[in-house]
């Protein structure tokens, strides 16, 4: 309501009405939402248009001895934020295929929350039969992964199929044997499992012309815990913009219409599943810290000191900050996605690669 409240200043300064008319659409990773409205002189409104849809909205003035006076119109209501966010992501999703002339997308499903959640705003956006999904098992996915992937393809109406990467995953393995000998399983081993994938949803991607849809959300992009050639692989990341926190809320949002998103997805421990039982808060804060931690540090420029002040662990805070700042140079190789907060990583924060001035240790003097 920030708008409103600027326009509302502005009226009540100069005793005149205001009205502010918006594009409704999408232009890469912006997403212009509609909501034209009128205030009047003494700052109320009187008038507001649909959120997120296109129209022509007559605005009757009517001239008085006091001055221009809008008449009362219609005031459409106002969204919520998981309801206005959600509705971003359609729109979003549905300009950037549309514009750019793409049959339709492509999208790994993993039995995750993150893969649901794209799922359902790509069907939304672009209709069951322009969406493909495509499940990519391990030797470490799930028997749960596997059946909610399916029973949420079967309930949105998607074109569904399974292809193991084990046999591929195997043979990279076996390639490098000599070059990995003398040492242990790592993080190499799980990007491999992830580029594995990258590479099928691409080959899909080039025989049939639709792009791949990312999965990747604000949280696991800020902190780097994504593969470059892997998940990371595809046209247009949904959730590019969208902290893990609202992931569950707009999941919750989503089925609140009606279920789409199996509620073992939700209420699970989420994991990669690249690893024997791993979850993600083996290598990650729970997320409502590490989110809160983000949100002060990304889209507020707080230092370390303030965010310690707000109430964060100081090991845990020193530590997100040095995974954003060391993640830049995956975050400068995403693909493009909606802009839903207050500030996008991209056009919205930029900071070099390479650099050596210490910004995120310590207050400035």
């Amino acid at each position: 309501r920030e708008r409103e409240e600027v326009l509302r200043q502005r009226a009540q300064e100069n005793g005149l009405p205001a009205l502010y008319v918006n594009l409704v659409g999408g232009q890469d990773e912006l997403v212009f939402d509609g909501e034209s409205f009128v205030i009047d002189a003494r700052g109320d409104v009187t008038q507001r248009a649909p959120a997120f849809q296109e129209g022509l909205y007559p605005v009757d003035l009517e001239v008085t001895e006091a001055g221009v006076v809008p008449r009362p119109g219609s005031c459409a209501p106002v969204l919520s934020e998981e309801a206005s966010v959600y509705q971003a992501l359609v729109l979003g999703v549905r300009d950037y295929v549309e514009k750019n002339g793409f049959p339709g997308v492509v999208i790994g499903l993993s039995g995750g929350i993150d893969s649901a959640l794209t799922l359902a705003v790509a069907v939304d956006a672009l209709g069951a039969e322009r969406v493909e999904a495509v499940m990519m098992p391990s030797r470490y996915t799930r028997d749960i992964s596997l059946e909610d992937a399916q029973q949420q393809a079967r309930t949105m109406g998607v074109e569904y199929r399974v292809i193991s990467i084990e046999k591929v995953y195997q043979a990279f393995l076996e390639s490098l044997a000599e070059e990995f000998a003398g040492t242990g399983a790592d993080t190499t081993e799980e990007n491999i499992q992830a580029r594995c994938r990258g590479v099928i949803l691409m080959a899909i991607s080039n025989k049939r012309h639709k792009m791949v849809l990312t999965t990747g959300n604000k949280s696991e992009m800020a902190v780097g815990y994504a593969t470059l050639y892997g998940d990371m692989a595809g046209g247009f990341d949904v959730l590019k913009d969208v902290p893990k926190t609202l992931v569950f809320r707009l999941a919750e949002y989503r089925n609140s219409e009606r279920e789409v998103i199996p509620r073992r997805v939700i209420e699970r421990p989420p994991s990669a599943e690249l690893a024997p039982d791993q979850k993600d808060t083996d290598s990650l804060p729970p997320y409502p810290v590490l989110d809160g931690i983000l949100e002060l540090y990304v889209e507020r420029d707080k230092c370390i000191e303030d965010i310690v002040a707000a109430g964060y662990d100081e090991a845990v805070v020193k530590r997100v900050v040095r995974m954003v700042d060391r993640n830049e140079y995956k975050r400068r190789q995403a693909p493009p996605g909606v802009r839903v907060t207050r500030r996008a990583f991209g056009r919205d924060r930029r900071y070099p690669i390479t650099s050596g001035y210490g910004k995120s240790i310590t207050r400035p003097e």
